[in-house]
């Protein structure tokens, strides 16, 4: 059994999304991604399908040409390999589901 929080220990930065491992299993890696108001994602894509959980907060998601409004408890999955955005419309707490073939470093790099 594995336990985790995505409401403890939030450590925002101010310059740039803040990424974290919250538990992986033995299909899939749940990450806590954190965001001031105002932080992008820029696009990106993902070799493996995605779910994407808005835990707090308020994200204009876009995917194929199309921006929509995500807010707290909002879930969007996407297929591998469709390019995203994310937009930080005020402080959130997002929960990203990643299949455990996917890297944590894939995600990082897209803040780089």
């Amino acid at each position: 059994m594995k336990t985790a929080s995505l409401r403890k220990e939030l450590e925002y930065n101010e310059d740039k999304v803040a990424i974290d491992v919250m538990m992986e299993t033995e299909t899939s890696k749940e990450i806590r991604i954190l965001f001031r108001k105002g932080q992008l994602m820029k696009e990106h894509k993902a070799g493996y399908p995605i779910t994407v959980e808005i835990h707090q907060g308020w994200i204009t998601f876009g995917a194929e040409g199309e921006k929509m409004t995500l807010k707290t408890g909002d879930l969007i999955s996407l297929d591998a390999n469709i390019p995203h955005d994310l937009l930080a419309e005020e402080d959130s707490i997002v929960r990203l589901t990643l299949s455990k073939l996917d890297t944590v470093a894939r995600v990082k790099k897209v803040l780089e």
